[in-house]
């Protein structure tokens, strides 16, 4: 019978999305994630199998959350959503998947009134491209994380 575990797994989730949100997909490495998450290597494949398979869980919360959100996909962190649309979308059909959900998920925010259509009446996906566009501005006007850094 294996030890009870030691970590919140919910919480060790969370973590680990803030970290491919911020660092990507490829640029966070398993050491990362040990270190970020506060447990051990045998702890993270025991529960999450590898490192894809829980950034394929982070991605599928991520999409849940935006698509059952009351917050307006304006104040929502799209960033992890963008970076696996850029990163991992063209080369893993799952995260493909869960990137077109989402991109449906901020469709449906769009018309239940979360996000208000420009004076023209845009097309939902029309929107839904704008404000991922706002959002990239929004982010580029940041401090880069390796200049936090310095």
């Amino acid at each position: 019978m294996g030890r009870p575990r030691s970590f919140d797994e919910v919480a060790a989730v969370a973590e680990a999305g803030r970290l491919f949100a911020r660092y990507g997909y490829e640029g966070t490495s398993v050491d990362d994630l040990v270190r970020g998450l506060g447990i051990h290597r045998g702890s993270l494949y025991s529960v999450f199998g590898s490192k894809r398979a829980l950034y394929l869980r982070v991605l599928g919360e991520h999409v849940t959350a935006l698509d059952g959100s009351t917050v307006p996909p304006r104040d929502a962190d799209l960033t992890l959503l963008l970076r696996a649309a850029v990163e991992r979308a063209p080369v893993d059909a799952q995260a493909a998947a869960l990137v077109g959900d989402g991109l449906r998920a901020l469709e449906r925010s769009l018309r239940r009134g979360h996000l208000q259509p420009a004076p023209d009446d845009e097309e939902p996906s029309a929107a839904v491209a704008r404000l991922l566009g706002e959002h990239l501005v929004r982010r580029a006007t940041r401090t880069h994380p390796l200049q936090e850094d310095a």
